[in-house]
C-alpha cells in the first residue's frame, strides 16, 4: 500500500527537488511506467503542485485517509497561499470519520494562518473537536481579526464565539477600544451587549482578605530551617495479617471450575517442575491454588506470580488459603498491578507495606484510593514502619512518610503517633511533636506548581466573598487556583478550608465549574487533571447535576479514568444530592467497569459511616425541600399551589381550589414578580431532581420486596413510612410486620398510622422487622386486600398485588436446569428487556459476542441461561433470534459456568418467592 512507501518517497522528492535538469528528466522517464497505480495513493502528489488559489478551488477535493501530514499540508500552502488553501482545508476537516490526529493537524493549521478566511473556517466550525482550541489560540495570535470576525459572529448569535470574544474583551480591553469605532454598527453593540453583561463585582477592600490570599507562604522566601533528620531508626520488622470480620471467607473464592483436569495432576510432578523453574507460568496458579497444602506451603517463600489472566482474582484464593505466608506473592503481584492487585495487601501489615502504600497516596488512580483506604484501615498501627523514613533524610521517600502520618493524624489522632514515637526516646518524639504541631498552611511542596494558561483567572467568574457585595482580586483568585493545585483527594491542602469559610458557596462553585470547562474546551489534558478534582473542593449540587450525565458518558468517548476520577468528586462533594448520583451510577450505568468502581465508592463512604451498602442507600434519598407531608408550597403572592406526588413519584400541583392541574402556571402579571418566579424555577428543579432517583427508588423497592429485605420498625418509620418523598411509595404498598414468629400485614395510612386489612389500627414493638409483602406472603388474604386498595382508589407504584405467582413443577425441584425453557428461542430485544428485571448481560467473549445473561440470586447463586448464538456486543440486531440453550442454577458466577459443569445446587434450595420471580421471567420472555 501507499503509506508502505510513503517515507522513500518523501526523500526521493527531496533529492528529485536538488537534482539538475538531466537528472531530474531521467528520474521522470523511470517513474513513467509505474503509473498504472491506483490514482488515490498519489493524490498527495497532486496537493504538493496546486500553486494558485484557482487550482484549489476547481479540484474540489478533500485529503482523504492519510494524506494530511504535516509535509503535505505545508507545501499545499506554500504554493496556494494561506487563502487559497483554506477550502481545501476546511473540506478535509468536514470528511465524516476524520482521524482525531489529522482533525486537530488541520485545526491548528487553519489557526496559524494569518487569513480571515482561515479563522472564518473555524468559527464556522466550533462544535466540531479540536476546533475550539485551535480557535483559541488562532485569536491570541491574531487578536485584532479575531475581534473583528468575532464581533460579527457573536452578533448573529454564536455561543461560541461569544466565548471567545469575551475572553479578547477581558484581556484586551485597550485593543478593543481602539478597534471599537471601525466596526460595523451591530458588531459594536454586540460587544457593548457583551461588556455590560461581564461586568464584575466590586474587589474586597484593601484589608479584608487573610494574609493566605493577600501573601500566601508560597510567595515568600522559605525559611532556611534544615528538617531534623535522624538516622538509623530500626524498623519494626514484623509481619502480620489482620482479617476483617467475615472478609477471609469473601477471598474463598473457589476456582476449581476452571482446572477441570485437576483431578488428573500429579502434583509431585508439577511441584518438581515449579523448583526447575520449568512450570509454564499460565499453571502456577492451578498449583497454588489446587495443589496440596503440605507440598505447597514450602514454595511461597519469594515465589513472585506471573503476570497472567485475574492475578487480583486467584491470588485472592491463595491469600484465603495461606494467610501470612503468601505475603511475598501477594505483595509482588501489588508492586507490579497496583491498580488491579494493590487491594490484596489491604489485610496485611509489614514494613513494605506501610511504605509502598505511602508512595502510592499522591497519585490520582485506583492506587491512591487503596493507600487511603489501606491507612484508614491500620491506622497508628502502621506507624511504627513509617518513623524510620519520615525523619530520614529529605526526598521523595521521606515526603511520601510524612503525607502518611498526617493522613493518619487526621483520620485517627496524632496522640497515637506520638506514642508510638516514644519507643525509640525523647528526641523521636520531640521531632514527631514539632513535626506535628507545624503550621499546615506552611506545608508546601518542594515546587510550587502552575496551572496552564488557560486557567486565566480574569475569564472566569469573579468568587465572592459570603457577604455577596465583594469578590475576591484577580491575584488572589490566583492563589486560590494554586491551593487547588496542591490539593489531592485525600490530601487537601489546608488553606482550601479557609476560602471556603470566607468565600460564597455557589459563587466558588461557578468558578470551579467554570474552570473545569475551560480545562475541557482547551482538550482536557490529563497532566493537569486537578481541573477535574478541584470539582470536589469547590463543587455544590448543582455541580452534581451537570457533572454526573458526564460520568455517565466518558467511559463511550475513551473516558474511564476520567470517569472514575469523576466518582471520587461525588463522594468528596457528600452531599446527599452528590451520593444519591453515586448510588445511581452503582445501580444503572451501561459500563460494567464504571458501574463496580462506583459500588467500591458506595462501599468506602457507608464503611466510613458504619453502614453497609444497602443501608446508606436507605438514607440517601434527599428530602428536596418537602414538607413533614411529603408536600411543598409554591407561592406565587396572590396565588398558592400544593404539590403532590403519583405513584410513579411524578410531581404534580393542586390549586387552592384542591383540583389537580396539567402543569404549574407560569407567573403572570398579577403574580409576585419576586415570588413567583423563584416559585417556578423551584418546581422545575424538583421534577428535574425527582425524575433523577423516581425511578431507581422504585426499582429499589421492587428488588427488597423480591430478595426479602427487611428494616427494623424505627429505621421503617425515619427512613420510608416517615421520608417526605418516598412515603408517597410506601403508602401504596402492603407491609409485613414481623415480631417474633406474629405475621401481620398492614399498609400506612394517609396520616401515617399503620392499619389491617379490616383497617383497623395496628401497632408493632421495636423489635419487630418490616419488609414489603410478597402475594406469596398474603395467601388467603391477597383478595381482600386487593379489594380495599380498588375501593381507595390506591395505584401501586410496581405489580404487588396483581403480581404474577409461579410455582415449580414437582420434577424441576430437584434439579439445577428448566429444561422446559431450553431450545426455545426469543427475539434479542427481550432478553435485553430482562436487564431492567435485574438480569445481567455477559461479559464480551471472542468477537465481541455475549454468550449469556444471567440473574443473580440469594446466598450466592445464579440463574444463567446461555444463548445461541449470541448477543453481538454494539450491534444486537446483527443477531436478531436466540436460542435459549441452556437454563441452569448454579453457584458458579456466571463467566465461570459451562454447560456440562457438575451440579452445585438444585431448586428446591430457592425459597418460594424467588423461585416464582425466575419462573415470571422466564415465562414472560419465552411467551408468544
Amino acid at each position: 500500500m501507499w503509506w508502505n512507501v510513503w517515507d522513500g518517497a518523501r526523500h526521493l522528492r527531496a533529492l528529485l527537488a536538488a537534482a539538475g535538469d538531466d537528472v531530474h528528466g531521467e528520474a521522470v522517464d523511470a517513474l513513467a511506467s509505474g503509473t498504472a497505480q491506483d490514482e488515490s495513493s498519489l493524490r498527495w502528489m497532486l496537493f504538493c503542485s496546486l500553486g494558485t488559489p484557482g487550482q484549489v478551488a476547481s479540484l474540489a477535493l478533500r485529503f482523504g485517509l492519510g494524506h494530511p501530514t504535516i509535509g503535505v499540508v505545508a507545501t499545499l500552502v506554500d504554493g496556494a497561499g494561506p487563502a487559497g488553501a483554506v477550502p481545501l482545508l476546511a473540506r478535509s476537516l468536514d470528511e465524516p470519520g476524520i482521524a482525531a490526529a489529522h482533525a486537530r493537524l488541520l485545526a491548528n493549521v487553519l489557526a496559524a494562518l494569518p487569513a480571515d478566511e482561515a479563522f472564518q473556517a473555524l468559527l464556522d466550525r466550533l462544535d466540531r473537536k479540536h476546533v475550539p482550541v485551535a480557535a483559541a489560540a488562532a485569536a491570541d495570535a491574531f487578536p485584532a481579526r479575531a475581534v473583528r470576525l468575532l464581533a460579527g459572529s457573536a452578533a448573529a448569535g454564536a455561543p461560541g464565539a461569544v466565548e471567545l470574544l469575551t475572553a479578547q474583551t477581558i484581556t484586551r480591553p485597550d485593543l478593543v477600544d481602539e478597534l471599537l469605532p471601525g466596526l460595523p454598527d451591530e458588531s459594536r453593540a454586540a460587544i457593548e451587549a457583551l461588556r455590560a453583561s461581564t461586568a464584575r463585582a466590586p474587589e474586597a477592600p484593601p484589608g479584608t482578605l487573610p494574609p493566605l490570599l493577600t501573601e500566601p507562604p508560597w510567595t515568600r522566601p522559605r525559611a532556611g530551617r534544615e528538617p531534623v533528620v535522624i538516622k538509623d531508626l530500626p524498623y519494626p520488622g514484623a509481619r502480620t495479617i489482620d482479617w476483617e470480620p467475615g472478609e477471609r471467607d469473601a477471598w474463598n473464592v473457589d476456582l476449581h471450575h476452571l482446572w477441570r483436569w485437576v483431578d488428573r495432576l500429579d502434583w509431585r510432578v508439577q511441584v518438581a517442575r515449579f523448583k526447575r523453574d520449568e512450570l509454564m507460568s499460565r499453571n502456577q496458579p492451578l498449583l497454588f491454588v489446587e495443589g496440596p497444602e503440605e507440598l505447597v506451603r514450602p514454595l511461597l517463600a519469594g515465589w513472585e506470580p506471573p503476570d497472567v489472566w485475574d492475578v487480583a482474582e486467584w491470588m485472592r484464593a491463595v491469600v484465603h488459603r495461606f494467610g501470612l505466608d503468601a505475603f511475598d506473592a501477594a505483595f509482588a503481584a501489588a508492586s507490579w498491578n497496583p491498580a488491579k492487585a494493590g487491594g490484596l495487601l489491604m489485610p496485611f501489615l509489614s514494613d513494605e507495606t506501610a511504605l509502598l502504600m505511602a508512595g502510592w497516596l499522591r497519585r490520582l488512580q485506583q492506587p491512591g484510593a487503596t493507600a487511603r483506604a489501606w491507612f484508614r484501615r491500620h491506622g497508628h498501627a502502621a506507624v511504627p514502619a513509617l518513623l524510620p523514613r519520615a525523619l530520614g533524610a529529605p526526598g521523595a521517600g521521606r515526603d511520601a512518610a510524612e503525607a502518611a502520618l498526617r493522613l493518619i493524624a487526621a483520620e485517627h489522632g496524632p496522640e497515637g503517633i506520638v506514642e508510638a514515637a516514644r519507643v525509640h526516646g525523647g528526641a523521636v518524639v520531640a521531632a514527631i511533636e514539632e513535626f506535628l504541631s507545624a503550621d499546615p498552611l506552611e506545608i508546601l511542596p518542594a515546587k510550587t506548581p502552575v496551572p496552564g494558561g488557560w486557567a486565566d483567572v480574569r475569564l472566569l467568574p469573579r468568587i465572592l466573598l459570603r457577604d455577596r457585595a465583594h469578590a475576591l482580586p484577580d491575584d488572589a483568585a490566583r492563589h486560590v487556583l494554586t491551593m487547588l493545585l496542591m490539593s489531592r483527594p485525600g490530601d487537601v491542602f489546608a488553606g482550601v478550608g479557609v476560602v471556603r469559610e470566607l468565600c460564597d458557596p455557589g459563587s466558588l462553585a461557578e468558578f470551579g465549574w467554570a474552570l473545569f470547562t475551560r480545562w475541557e474546551a482547551n482538550g482536557a489534558p490529563a497532566k493537569e487533571g486537578w481541573a477535574l478534582t478541584q470539582l470536589g473542593l469547590t463543587g455544590d449540587d448543582e455541580t452534581v447535576r451537570r457533572l454526573a450525565p458526564r460520568i455517565r458518558a466518558w467511559p463511550g468517548e475513551r473516558g474511564h479514568a476520567k470517569a472514575v476520577n469523576g466518582l471520587d468528586v461525588l463522594a468528596s462533594i457528600g452531599t446527599d444530592v452528590a451520593l444519591m448520583h453515586l448510588h445511581g451510577i452503582a445501580q444503572r450505568v451501561r459500563f460494567n467497569a464504571l458501574r463496580g468502581k462506583a459500588r467500591e465508592k458506595i462501599e468506602e463512604v457507608a464503611a466510613g459511616l458504619g453502614l453497609s451498602a444497602e443501608e446508606l442507600a436507605d438514607r440517601l434519598v434527599p428530602d428536596f425541600g418537602l414538607d413533614a407531608a411529603g408536600a411543598m408550597t409554591l407561592d406565587y403572592g396572590p396565588r398558592r399551589f400544593v404539590v403532590g406526588f403519583d405513584e410513579r413519584l411524578k410531581p404534580y400541583v393542586t390549586g387552592e381550589d384542591g383540583k389537580r392541574r396539567k402543569a404549574l402556571p407560569k407567573p403572570g402579571a398579577k403574580d409576585d414578580p419576586d415570588l413567583a418566579p423563584a416559585a417556578h424555577k423551584a418546581f422545575a428543579t424538583l421534577k428535574k431532581d425527582v425524575r433523577t432517583v423516581a425511578a431507581g427508588q422504585l426499582r429499589r423497592l421492587e428488588t427488597r420486596m423480591v430478595t426479602r429485605r427487611r428494616w427494623p420498625v424505627r429505621e421503617f418509620r425515619e427512613l420510608l413510612a416517615g421520608h417526605p418523598l418516598v412515603r408517597h411509595i410506601v403508602r401504596r404498598l402492603v407491609w409485613l410486620a414481623d415480631d417474633g414468629g406474629t405475621v401481620t400485614a398492614f399498609r400506612v395510612a394517609e396520616d401515617g398510622t399503620f392499619a389491617d386489612v379490616a383497617d383497623d389500627a395496628v401497632t408493632f414493638p421495636e423489635p419487630a422487622l418490616v419488609g414489603i409483602a410478597h402475594p406469596i406472603d398474603l395467601d388467603g388474604s391477597l383478595p381482600a386486600w386487593s379489594e380495599l386498595f380498588a375501593d381507595y382508589e390506591i395505584m401501586q407504584p410496581f405489580p404487588q398485588l396483581g403480581r404474577p405467582v409461579h410455582r415449580l413443577e414437582d420434577g424441576a425441584r430437584g434439579g439445577w436446569r428448566l429444561a422446559r425453557f431450553e431450545g426455545l428461542t426469543v427475539p434479542v430485544g427481550k432478553i435485553l428487556g430482562l436487564t431492567s428485571r435485574g438480569w445481567r448481560r455477559g461479559d464480551p467473549m471472542d468477537a465481541g459476542v455475549e454468550c449469556w445473561i444471567s440473574r443473580s440470586l440469594p446466598s450466592g447463586r445464579f440463574l444463567v441461561v446461555e444463548l445461541d448464538p449470541g448477543i453481538a456486543v454494539g450491534a444486537p440486531d446483527a443477531m436478531p433470534d436466540q436460542t435459549l440453550r441452556t437454563v441452569a442454577l448454579t453457584t458458579l458466577s456466571p463467566s465461570r459456568f459451562w454447560t456440562d459443569a457438575e451440579p452445585t445446587c438444585a431448586f428446591a434450595d430457592l425459597d418460594a418467592v424467588t423461585a416464582s420471580e425466575i419462573l415470571t421471567d422466564l415465562t414472560d420472555l419465552t411467551a408468544p
